[in-house]
């Protein structure tokens, strides 16, 4: 038996622009071989959400995106195969689904509104989602 840890972190534009994104959760733990759903709220009108992970010693790796509109979904190249995207575009929720977690997903992940692997950290905002 394996615990998991991952955390979270969220890309947030300001309260000026009227646009945000924040983790559901703070902390959740899980056992290898099961299934876990990331979740974290936004505002405003958007156009798309973007998933990342970071491994240690490592920069974020794009995952997933889901277009607000349509719910289209682009997958990172070559995709990650346990791993899909939700929109409930009424409670303005995007989750991140993996399938059969295993310690190798063991990572950080973040949503955030827009695309954001750009070497710049500085907009990002740190918040730990332990899993």
């Amino acid at each position: 038996m394996f615990f998991l840890c991952l955390f979270i972190l969220f890309n947030y534009f300001g309260e000026t622009t009227g646009y945000s994104i924040k983790p559901d959760k703070n902390t959740t733990e899980l056992m290898e071989d099961t299934n876990i759903t990331l979740s974290c709220i936004y505002e405003g009108s958007i156009d798309s959400l973007h998933w990342y992970q970071q491994k240690p010693g490592s920069r974020p790796e794009f995952l997933i995106m889901i277009d607000e509109a349509s719910k289209y979904v682009t997958k990172a190249n070559p995709p990650f195969p346990r791993l899909s995207t939700k929109l409930d575009k009424i409670q303005k929720r995007v989750h991140l689904e993996i399938s059969s977690a295993a310690v190798t997903d063991s990572a950080m992940y973040y949503c955030a509104l827009r695309p954001t692997v750009t070497g710049n950290t500085r907009t990002l905002y740190k918040n730990p989602y332990c899993m």
